[in-house]
């Protein structure tokens, strides 16, 4: 119930248009640290660009820069909307000056951007910390810290201009514009590494660029982030939402993952499974054990399969399976047909969209990707 109270809250709060919701560390780290298990060099002279992060607040920010040299960053540039409601708790890196001093002819700041080309430990304590960054930019010493003209939105043209300078874009872009921040990535052709909820899987936009391998899963998704910052403002709800020891408030979600066209490794493990004949004998899911065969769809020839570790090894016609399939999908091992209800692979064909999914005396299956065995041998 408590994950069910958060979900209910942030759909509330994408309708609202109000996004946000701010990555912890931790979340960050153990996503990046998957892609340097599968190839050190991932992000080795790479510009980095994170263009929904208020610089003071974001942990995008404080994640790279902090390990900046390890990665082997050519640079890092942030950017934010404008300033954040939640207090400046997460960085502190310039005290309470949470603003630049205002300049003749020129309004207050309302968004800023961070261009760090460098670090190193300025101040000599032996160790580099968030205070030397914090030191560099006050003295601007090949760094830059500089206010936008515009307000940071990452349409606007001098934000898409730093896009144009970057090779990956890391992020929690809002979800109120994720199709349209998505397209922008492949407009620029960028790689990236995002974080969005569940049900963008089921958008055109994105799931036909799942089905060509353009994009994919990252390492997890549901409890593999383990919940966002909040304003103050936001309504605590349910056992999984608290305030931690920093005083962070934190809402656990169970609806979100990564999405990326970066390489990993469990992309390419292949998904054990059982025969189908193993599967009736000794599934632990009782809607399959026992039973003399699969469900088949009344209107559509594929089986209905409830659940991923259910899928028959052995058999080669179509499938049709959960959409957190998608977090086990090996493109190496099946192929995807198309998506219930939405059939957009049918419908961008220019026929008929079929009618959903039907299983006689019985309800209709929530969505459901169509998939077979791939052609490949792995």
């Amino acid at each position: 119930m408590a994950r069910k109270s958060s979900i209910k809250n942030l759909k509330k709060a994408r309708k609202a248009k109000n996004d946000e919701f701010y990555t912890q560390y931790i979340d960050i780290q153990k996503e990046i640290e998957k892609y340097l298990d599968y190839d050190s060099n991932t992000f080795r002279n790479k510009v980095i660009y994170c263009n929904c992060d208020d610089p003071f607040e974001s942990n995008f920010f404080r994640y790279f820069v902090l390990n900046f040299n390890r990665l082997g960053l050519k640079q890092l540039i942030t950017t934010s909307y404008k300033p954040s409601p939640v207090a400046n708790i997460q960085l502190q890196l310039f005290g309470d000056d949470k603003t630049l001093p205002k300049s003749k002819g020129r309004p207050k700041v309302t968004a800023n951007k961070f261009i760090i080309n460098e670090v190193h430990d300025i101040d000599g304590d032996g160790e580099f910390d968030l205070k030397d960054v914090a030191k560099q930019l006050k003295a601007n010493k090949h760094n830059e810290w500089a206010p936008l003209e515009k307000n940071g939105d990452f349409r606007s043209p001098e934000c898409v201009e730093l896009l144009k300078k970057s090779d990956i874009v890391i992020t929690n872009p809002p979800f109120s514009l994720f199709r349209e921040y998505v397209k922008q990535l492949f407009d620029y052709d960028k790689k990236f590494l995002i974080i969005g909820n569940i049900n963008c899987l089921t958008y055109r936009e994105i799931f036909q660029k799942v089905k060509k391998n353009k994009a994919w899963l990252g390492n997890g998704m549901g409890r593999w982030i383990s919940g966002f910052i909040v304003p103050k403002s936001y309504e605590l709800y349910g056992s999984e939402a608290r305030i931690d020891k920093n005083g962070d408030r934190i809402v656990a979600t169970n609806n979100c993952l990564w999405l990326t066209n970066l390489d990993h490794g469990r992309r390419h493990q292949p998904l054990p499974l059982m025969t189908m004949a193993e599967n009736l004998k000794y599934s632990k899911h009782k809607e399959i054990k026992d039973k003399k065969e699969y469900p088949k769809y009344d209107n559509y020839d594929a089986i209905e399969v409830p659940f991923t570790d259910a899928i028959p090894s052995d058999y080669k016609g179509v499938m049709g399976v959960p959409i957190t399939f998608l977090d086990k999908y090996n493109p190496e091992q099946f192929e995807i047909i198309d998506i219930n209800p939405h059939f957009f692979t049918i419908v961008e064909k220019g026929l008929p969209k079929p009618p959903q999914l039907k299983i006689a005396g019985r309800n209709d299956p929530y969505a459901r990707i169509l998939i077979k065995k791939s052609r490949k041998i792995i």
